[in-house]
């Protein structure tokens, strides 16, 4: 099975209708103190150990967002490998949010 992704322009339209969406940004926090949409800051480097403690139900939707979208592909298969069954990566990660938005 094919790991799910999500691109800029469907995500970004989710949260324009206000959709409750589980985000996990998993860029370090610096980052994420300097942009962000949102979401919860799990870093990738300490996703391993918090994978228990996230707080979600595995079947939960989950959004993983990062940079460019190589972390959050990581942690996709991190918190599959882990049971989640239904994780989405954002394609291009915030840097195609801010294309768009711009």
């Amino acid at each position: 099975m094919q790991p799910q992704q999500i691109n800029a322009a469907e995500l970004l339209a989710r949260i324009t209708r206000g959709e409750q969406l589980h985000l996990i940004d998993v860029r370090e926090a610096i980052e994420y103190q300097t942009f962000n949409i949102g979401g919860v800051n799990v870093p990738l480097s300490t996703l391993a150990d918090k994978l228990n403690n996230l707080g979600y139900n595995k079947t939960d939707e989950l959004i993983v967002i990062c940079k460019v979208g190589l972390r959050s592909e990581t942690a996709q298969t991190l918190l599959l490998q882990s049971g989640y069954h239904n994780v989405k990566n954002l394609t291009g990660g915030l840097i195609a949010i801010q294309k768009i938005r711009h």
